[in-house]
């Protein structure tokens, strides 16, 4: 069937031309039902177009889209991809966490494209003006379903599409390449028999052939990644000399750096024909790579992809790919989820891989299904080759993982009791009946019907009351003797921030000291329940012990090491022995301290709240504490924190202050100056005005006074506390605009003098506090 048939108004949104057999069998219950889809086909069999067809059905109806991609890499390349639709006169919206929202472009968007996490925070957050957006969802097409069997991402998902199905009822199409117990995927999702299409290998355009092999592990972890690596040469090579490609998956962005220049020289030892230098148009396209050592590699065949490169040698890479130029890749586990590049051989090095948080964890079998599913050229070849290098000890893991596939499980009882908080903070569970009938919803209850043994089936609804009944003893949620349920405000910030409620208690228990200093906030931040996988490696451990000398910490192993980040990221000297980690720990660090702020604020004071977000600004930018509070000011990166700093401004009050004119002299070209004098007047400049507040006070008399604190820039959140003698005589939180009028009384005690400090301070902001002092002689 061509496509110009099917769907003539969206026919320009195809890349091809006519539907293959797999496409053509699901098409009717895609376009001619409004029934929820489920459907599970082969890697390269043309799935994408299913999603598509879904999205033109909507579109048909005058309907919006959701497509809820795995990864956020793959929210950009749809952005590019579906300008098709853009061309037809719809609109297309990613939304990410990378941009700032645009709640007018959202509401008017056909096409929504959004990460799980992105959609849960949507969700969260439906009954406000700015993500209603997501209410008028018609259609919701879920990319690799199988992603509910994720250890650190299915319970998000899973959560997120019940939510979704409470708030608007959108029709469900869930896709994946690997669904073997497709029947409680499509129980959960009420799709009904007709729309459910288990496509099977015969559907493969090219059959494939997949196997493991194994290498002799050693002691040495380096020396063994050289063992597997010479192993993928051996089983890559006989295919690239036969003109076909090899892809070959490694474990890190710097793993397939390397290996790419292994590669180089292993494959010139052995003499195999590859590469392309006396190609002079491609010799002139590779000289246009911003990646030095990239560049050098593709003109010898060889190539790496990852996330971390420029997206336009990312792209360069996959089009030359494409074209055959490079004949040999390596790419970290990302590109398994992304654009189709299917090789003639597909090796996997590595079955375990380094994360920040987790330390050394295994690739999920879904991943390792997902990497062999691109093993085969549609159009080149007739079989294609994947292979698992693992040790011996391994072998009959992955050998029957390839027999017997892997059916997906949820793992939403891995963070129940976060999730439980989550639904009863929005308001969607208000009492008991609510959490049972809620439980009902989830894929948990489905699997564990499937599988009451694995599961315990029995004691289900038990057990989830126990989960309610903790989340009530630690102060997460209060339930009344009718058994009505709501969320305290603890609940309530935990749920905000998705804290880890073991993070939750560490941060509020911080809120009830006396005394909260920076190094104690850094010190909660990386003992977090969010750190406590993070491992520590050998070879960090005097990096670590260099940055913490001096610094006195309870903190042991991964929470430590995350301490030295935290602290060395201030100093903006992160040792290089700590950098490959360095940045996902300091993006959660950043999220954690933010909440830590809120935590503060709320049960502790202005003055604590104030710290964390000062502690955040030199975290995020690397900035001494005289710089933070000029990060505040856009146009004032960093760099230009610590120039001017040096210069003796660090307020935005000093920064108007100095004016255009003392700023170009400081670097700045007049246009930046005179756009970072604007933003600067845009925050609060307060200032203490004690009229005629008495310089003495007769003994055993009293009197009342008023203190102004006065602004003249712009308006913010504030804190004003007056203290005598150091002790705390009233507190207040308010927003300033204009002027705040502070009574005090002063008092002729016994003291023989009294001194009153006002301090104004900032929560929201890295400003430091003012204070000023006057003092009282008691005559």
């Amino acid at each position: 069937m061509k496509v110009a048939e099917a769907v003539p108004e969206f026919a320009d949104a195809f890349g091809f031309e006519e539907f293959n057999r797999m496409q053509r069998e699901a098409l009717p219950g895609i376009l001619d039902t409004d029934h929820n889809v489920v459907a599970s086909a082969p890697t390269a069999s043309g799935k994408t177009a299913l999603a598509e067809l879904a999205i033109c059905k909507t579109l048909r109806d005058d309907g919006t889209a959701l497509f809820i991609a795995p990864l956020r890499a793959l929210t950009t390349e749809k952005e590019t991809e579906w300008e098709r639709f853009e061309d037809l006169g719809y609109s297309v919206y990613v939304v990410t966490g990378e941009r700032e929202l645009n709640p007018r472009r959202a509401a008017r968007a056909d096409i929504l494209v959004m990460t799980p996490e992105k959609t849960d925070s949507a969700t969260r957050k439906h009954d406000s003006a700015r993500y209603s957006f997501i209410e008028n969802v018609d259609c919701v097409v879920i990319d690799e379903v199988h992603l509910l069997d994720s250890e650190t991402r299915g319970g998000v998902l899973e959560v997120t599409v019940s939510r979704m199905r409470r708030i608007c009822d959108p029709r469900i199409v869930a896709l994946s390449a690997t669904m073997p117990n497709i029947d409680d995927v499509a129980a959960w999702l009420d799709a009904p028999r007709e729309t459910t299409f288990e496509f099977g290998d015969d559907y493969r355009p090219v059959d494939l052939h997949a196997g493991v092999k194994t290498y002799t592990h050693g002691e040495n972890s380096f020396a063994d990644k050289y063992r597997r690596l010479y192993r993928a040469f051996d089983l890559a090579e006989p295919h690239i000399r036969d003109g076909g490609q090899s892809l070959v998956f490694v474990s890190s962005r710097q793993d397939a750096v390397r290996a790419a220049e292994k590669a180089r020289d292993e494959l010139a030892k052995r003499d195999v024909p590859i590469g392309a230098r006396g190609d002079y148009d491609f010799h002139n396209e590779a000289k246009e790579l911003s990646n030095d050592s990239l560049r050098k590699g593709v003109l010898d065949g060889v190539g790496f992809h990852h996330a971390g490169l420029a997206r336009d040698d990312r792209e360069a890479v996959e089009e030359w790919f494409k074209e055959g130029k490079i004949q040999l890749l390596f790419s970290t586990s990302t590109l398994a989820w992304g654009v189709n590049l299917p090789a003639r051989c597909v090796v996997i090095r590595d079955t375990k891989h380094h994360d920040p948080l987790e330390g050394e964890v295994d690739i999920s079998p879904l991943d390792i299904l997902q990497m062999l599913g691109r093993a085969g050229r549609p159009g080149y070849d007739d079989v294609g080759y994947g292979w698992v290098v693992c040790d011996h000890a391994d072998q009959n893991k992955y050998r029957r993982l390839l027999r017997e596939g892997k059916e997906i499980e949820s793992r939403l009882a891995e963070d129940l009791d976060a999730h439980l908080n989550a639904e009863i903070a929005m308001g969607t569970i208000r009492d008991l009946d609510d959490v049972m009938s809620w439980l009902e919803t989830t894929f948990y209850y489905r699997r564990a019907q499937s599988d009451p043994s694995a599961y315990d089936f029995e004691d289900l609804r038990s057990r989830v009351r126990d989960v309610l009944d903790r989340l009530v003893s630690r102060g997460f949620v209060e339930m009344d003797d009718d058994l009505s349920i709501d969320a305290t405000p603890l609940g309530r910030l935990t749920s905000k921030y998705y804290l880890r409620l073991g993070t939750a208690t560490r941060f509020a228990t911080l809120a009830n000291r006396d005394r909260i200093t920076a190094d104690g906030i850094l010190e909660a931040v990386a003992g977090a329940a969010d750190f406590r996988q993070v491992s520590s490696r050998q070879s960090e451990v005097d990096a670590v012990n260099s940055v913490l000398a001096g610094v006195s910490t309870e903190l042991e192993d991964g929470p430590r090491k995350v301490l030295a980040i935290l602290h060395a990221s201030m100093a903006n000297s992160t040792p290089s022995e700590l950098r490959s980690d360095a940045w996902v720990i300091r993006q959660n660090a950043l999220r954690l301290l933010s909440a830590l702020r809120e935590f503060l604020d709320t049960f502790a004071d202005a003055r604590a709240a104030n710290l964390a977000r000062r502690v955040e600004a030199r975290v995020d930018h690397g900035v001494s504490g005289d710089a933070a509070a000029l990060t505040a000011v856009d146009g004032i990166g960093p760099g230009r924190a610590r120039t001017l700093a040096t210069g003796g401004l660090s307020s935005p009050a000093d920064v108007v202050d100095a004016g255009v004119k003392e700023l170009t002299r400081a670097g700045l070209s007049q246009g930046v100056a005179e756009r970072v004098v604007e933003s600067a007047k845009n925050h609060p400049a307060p200032e203490i005005e004690w009229g005629a507040f008495p310089e003495t006070v007769a003994r055993g008399e009293s009197d009342m006074h008023d203190i102004r604190v006065t602004n003249a820039a712009g308006g913010g959140s504030v804190g004003i506390r007056v203290t005598v003698n150091g002790v705390e005589m009233s507190a207040k939180e308010c927003y300033l605009t204009d002027e705040v009028v502070v009574p005090v009384g002063v008092f002729g005690a016994t003291d023989d003098e009294l001194a009153f400090t006002v301090e104004v301070t900032f929560p929201d902001l890295p400003l430091l506090p003012i204070r000023e002092t006057r003092t009282v002689r008691v005559e």
